[in-house]
């Protein structure tokens, strides 16, 4: 069902993309929209290693969740930083492509736990955290992508 990558030798291992998805903060999330134009919008994400999924939060209106109501189906693009070799001016950067299906969860503790993970990606402020929650955990929703397809590639800028 998906395409095999056509650069093996660029292939990054499972390892490393699970590496690529829980330590970058971001990454473009792309739903299909009005007559079949691609949506896509940079969006923080918090990967879960227990059950393989990523979980994004948003507001509970508006046009992504308008898109993911009439289908499902998404992709979702994490790069790295890159590094480079030497005095090289190109970046080697690191990237994941995630295929899978979008669930729209509101329960208020999957919001909470969810939403205390992803922020503890930006800051270590427990009591920060907190306050944000309490204000704003009941006009949020999560996002919560179980991956069907997930392939990662090293690539070279030049």
């Amino acid at each position: 069902m998906f395409r095999e990558l056509r650069r093996k030798k660029q292939k990054l291992t499972d390892e490393a993309c699970f590496d690529v998805l829980r330590n970058e903060t971001r990454g473009v999330l792309s739903v299909s929209g009005d007559d079949g134009y691609p949506y896509a919008m940079p969006m923080n994400h918090y990967y879960n290693e227990n059950d393989g999924c990523i979980y994004f939060h948003c507001g509970k209106g508006g046009y992504r969740l308008e898109c993911i109501e009439k289908n499902n189906k998404v992709s979702f693009c994490v790069f790295d930083k890159g590094i480079r070799n030497g005095d090289d001016w190109a970046l080697n950067v690191k990237s994941v492509i995630v295929f899978g299906r979008m669930e729209i969860v509101d329960d208020t503790d999957v919001i909470t736990d969810i939403s205390t993970r992803l922020s503890l990606k930006f800051t270590q402020d427990e009591e920060y955290i907190q306050k944000e929650i309490a204000g704003y955990a009941k006009a949020t929703l999560i996002l919560k992508l179980t991956p069907e397809h997930i392939c990662g590639k090293l690539v070279n800028e030049s």
